[in-house]
């Protein structure tokens, strides 16, 4: 049995390191109905950090597969005033934003792809200025996780237990303990940072990841690429951390200059359907071919979803010898799964992944090979056998990964 005060501790983990609430500042917090408890838990841990308002966004995955059956599309790309309204409403107060994940894994599987496609395209493009509120780093930002019976279920089925062994992986990958939760994750937020400082030294002109599953890809790093990992910055200064867990050092591909073929090594949980054993390949950036053994739609409409879906946004790298791969559980969940593996993004790329790039305008952005889109989905590549050559701007080569994991 997990004890009460770890839950406690894991919501001041998310309010306090997360996104680092400030006296006075609105929090919104999205979650699935599922998780409410530990929501309540959440919201009152933000009260006592000083929030002047908690807003929680229950969802439900089964009213929304009920929304995509019985709704025409055209209702369903409806996105009305009062949700404009308040996204303004939000922005304008400077919130801050909390996203409790607990995916039902395949919830929304068998349905029409298009259908899905056409709600999120509407929503994306009426909602753009909410969605770059955070991709923009104007505001913290922070996703976590909480077990629920559906997702634990998937993660360790025909176990009477699985709720419990899912809050314990969570608790664990978080480094959630009796002790001093706070400065254990400060002191690891700054180790991954450590890191991204090394890659940045080096300078990379480019990536050239090769396996003996078939990936050979070559990644081109945008001009004024900077490496990024652990905790970020909003542009006011205040320093959040976006993703509870982590482990990952991330930079931006040059939108252009992406080639080779690229196999995933975990499922990837789209759209609350399963895109299994898949592969992409790219010319010149953009994906021009692709397969999949289960979800080959589901993988065609994101890769489609608009101009940009089609490029890269992100490049990752993780050892394969990391804390979360080597509890060897497929979470079924991008936020674990990417941290337990390399990975890349289809969309958009993050601004703060260039030199000063959260001050430049999106123009200003692609010049620099940075890609635009309004979605960003990570899927995951980094497998025991990988190696990572990259090529300074300078023409040396330095060898970043030997059998999946870091050397430098």
């Amino acid at each position: 049995m997990i004890k009460n005060n770890l839950f406690h501790e894991y919501a001041k983990l998310i309010v306090k390191k997360g996104v680092n609430l400030q006296e006075g500042q609105i929090v919104l917090i999205k979650a699935p109905v599922e998780v409410y408890e530990f929501t309540r838990i959440v919201v009152e841990e933000a009260y006592k950090a000083g929030a002047s308002k908690v807003l929680v966004e229950y969802n439900d995955i089964i009213n929304t597969r009920n929304d995509y059956v019985y709704q025409n599309t055209d209702i369903l790309k409806e996105v009305t005033n009062y949700e404009i309204d308040k996204a303004h409403y939000l922005v304008d107060k400077k919130y801050c934003a909390i996203s409790l994940t607990s995916p039902n894994v395949e919830a929304l599987t068998g349905l029409d792809a298009k259908k899905i496609q056409a709600r999120m395209q509407a929503r994306n493009k009426e909602l753009a200025f909410y969605n770059e509120y955070t991709m923009n780093n104007d505001g913290q930002w922070c996703v976590a996780a909480v077990s629920s019976a559906n997702w634990a279920n998937k993660v360790f089925p025909n176990n009477p237990n699985a709720k419990e062994l899912l809050w314990e992986a969570i608790l664990k990958a978080c480094r959630v303990s009796d002790f001093d939760t706070i400065n254990d994750w400060t002191c690891h937020s700054e180790e991954i940072s450590k890191h991204a400082k090394i890659l940045n030294d080096y300078d990379f002109l480019k990536l050239h990841f090769k396996n003996n599953l078939g990936t050979d890809l070559e990644v081109y790093l945008a001009d004024d690429n900077l490496f990024c990992g652990g905790d970020d910055y909003t542009n006011s200064g205040i320093r959040f951390s976006p993703n509870i867990p982590t482990e990952e050092v991330f930079g931006m591909p040059y939108k252009t200059k992406v080639n080779g073929k690229v196999y995933a090594t975990k499922p990837l949980n789209y759209q609350g359907s399963l895109i299994e054993d898949f592969n992409l390949t790219f010319k010149d950036g953009k994906v021009v071919d692709f397969d999949a053994r289960i979800g080959k739609d589901n993988l065609k409409s994101l890769i489609e979803f608009d101009e940009g879906s089609c490029y890269l946004g992100e490049v990752a790298l993780i050892s394969h010898n990391s804390p979360i791969s080597n509890m060897d559980i497929l979470f079924y969940n991008t936020l674990f799964d990417e941290n337990a593996s390399c990975h890349l993004a289809l969309g958009a790329a993050y601004p703060s992944n260039i030199k000063n790039g959260t001050n430049m305008t999106r123009d200003e952005l692609a010049k620099l090979g940075s890609n635009y889109s309004n979605t960003h989905v990570d899927f995951m590549f980094g497998s025991s056998d990988m190696s990572v050559i990259g090529t300074t701007r300078k023409g040396e080569e330095i060898v970043i990964f030997k059998n999946g994991n870091f050397v430098i």
